[in-house]
């Protein structure tokens, strides 16, 4: 009771209760905050990560015009249970390149962080044009017009330009190449060396959706590909000075 009455004594008293609250955030706030002003870098650089190519920019924005990130997120939890459904719980570093990040909210369908090679292009695909033809219990929209829209690339180098103001590493030759690197990765026939010089060996160039022309199909399905893909976690040694 003699707590319960010392208690009492801020609960009548607002102006002592709006001062030790302020203590209490103020002390909390240092805790969380002071250590960082130690550190150089709040984000451990990871072997293998890359900025995104054009079309998998390409595709990314789409996802977010789209709305995936309402239902879908990019973020796995160091959780027993999440770590044994998705995989390697999620890097800040996986995300350093994203603006906005693809985090998510809640789950209406499964985390997509590890998606990237799990699934061919074809059953990515089949998919996005009928979701319950391949999930029956899924409630996912149909996404099958993404077939019929040619893109080209234009203002993939506007785009990538504005990303590498934030601090994206975009270099003059990469924001100058975007276009012919765009149309590059979405056709295996192409002069796709400098694509490869450029954003790495690992890039994955082929006809992502099948059709002549490149399409917001490709685009899409080039994004989905590489997610989770960059970090080799078989040789990942976590940072323990952090």
């Amino acid at each position: 009771m003699a707590i319960l009455d010392k208690h009492k004594i801020l609960e009548t008293n607002a102006t002592l209760l709006l001062v030790c609250s302020f203590l209490v955030v103020t002390i909390g706030g240092l805790v969380q905050i002071a250590p960082l002003f130690w550190l150089e870098n709040t984000i451990e650089d990871v072997e293998g990560m890359r900025p995104y190519t054009p079309l998998e920019m390409a595709g990314r924005e789409i996802y977010i015009r789209e709305g995936c990130y309402v239902c879908h997120s990019q973020m796995i939890r160091p959780m027993r249970d999440e770590v044994e459904r998705y995989g390697h719980y999620s890097l800040a570093a996986e995300s350093k390149y994203d603006h906005p990040f693809q985090w998510g909210s809640k789950r209406t369908g499964p985390d997509l962080a590890r998606v990237g090679g799990r699934y061919s292009d074809e059953w990515h695909v089949d998919h996005l044009r009928d979701p319950q033809a391949v999930v029956p219990e899924s409630v996912m929209p149909k996404y099958g017009f993404l077939e019929n829209k040619v893109i080209d690339g234009k203002y993939m180098g506007d785009l990538m330009a504005a990303n590498a103001i934030v601090g994206v590493p975009y270099t003059d030759e990469m924001i100058a190449n975007a276009q012919a690197d765009f149309r590059a990765q979405a056709d295996p026939d192409s002069d796709y060396d400098g694509l490869l010089e450029r954003y790495g060996e690992d890039i994955t160039v082929r006809n992502f959706d099948g059709k002549p022309q490149v399409t917001e199909m490709d685009a899409m399905v080039a994004y989905l590909q590489m997610l989770g893909t960059l970090v080799d976690f078989e040789t990942f040694t976590p940072d323990a000075s952090r």
